[in-house]
């Protein structure tokens, strides 16, 4: 297989990174401002004041899509000079994309949950912010350990 070949196979793996990431981040966020809209609205028709935090719930799956970023800058850069390794660098991209974007479709329905209770108790923002953290931390895992496991 030719050169140009192998780097294109191995910057697809960080196509796939990033994709994946962001499509778990879209799904997310899509998942949580549903829930979000739907809790102000309860407030609204309660008139209570409206939980500006929802929007933390709602944006927090997003990190998970710069997180791919920066992981595809490294496997492209990787793929430009050591094309042989596309094969692993194709894997990392499809199974570390997976992972992050599942855990910021994750992150995302625990934001739905935290909208819905913060706008009924207008109490726990923090511990709802905490829960969302440790989703988060799966993210970061992947960015800090695949970044390593790059060959």
């Amino acid at each position: 297989m030719e050169a140009a070949t192998m780097t294109a196979l191995g910057s697809f793996g960080g196509a796939a990174m990033l994709s994946l990431s962001a499509l778990g981040s879209a799904l997310g966020a899509g998942a949580a401002a549903p829930a979000a809209i739907g809790a102000w609205k309860k407030c609204y028709a309660q008139n209570k004041t409206a939980p500006f935090m929802l929007l933390a719930f709602i944006g927090a799956p997003l990190s998970q899509t710069i997180y791919g970023m920066i992981v595809m800058n490294k496997m492209v850069a990787r793929a430009a000079s050591l094309p042989a390794c596309w094969p692993a660098l194709l894997a990392v991209g499809i199974f570390g994309g997976l992972a992050m974007g599942a855990s910021a479709y994750y992150q995302g329905k625990a934001g739905a949950a935290a909208s819905d209770a913060l706008a009924e108790t207008g109490k726990g923002s923090g511990n709802y912010l905490m829960a969302l953290g440790i989703i988060e931390t799966v993210a970061i895992f992947i960015l800090v350990f695949i970044g390593k496991a790059i060959p």
